[in-house]
């Protein structure tokens, strides 16, 4: 994440409230008005792992109201 993906996101989805707590503490103002959502998943993943990656899929669906097959 840097300071040009903050400015342009509308809504930024993390697994846990300690990466919340990360990017409010690293971008200070331009997180203030951000849609921050924490999926409560465990970041105890490997990257890309397949069952993360259906996870994430599953949580952010849900948020945007998809329905994923």
């Amino acid at each position: 994440m840097n300071a040009k993906m903050m400015q342009w996101a509308d809504v930024i989805f993390v697994m846990e409230q300690k990466h919340k707590n990360r990017l409010k503490a690293q971008f200070g103002h331009l997180s203030t008005y951000k849609d921050i959502q924490v999926l409560d998943i465990a970041d105890e993943y490997q990257y890309m792992d397949n069952e993360l990656v259906s996870i994430i899929k599953q949580s952010v669906g849900s948020y945007l109201g998809l329905t994923l097959a």
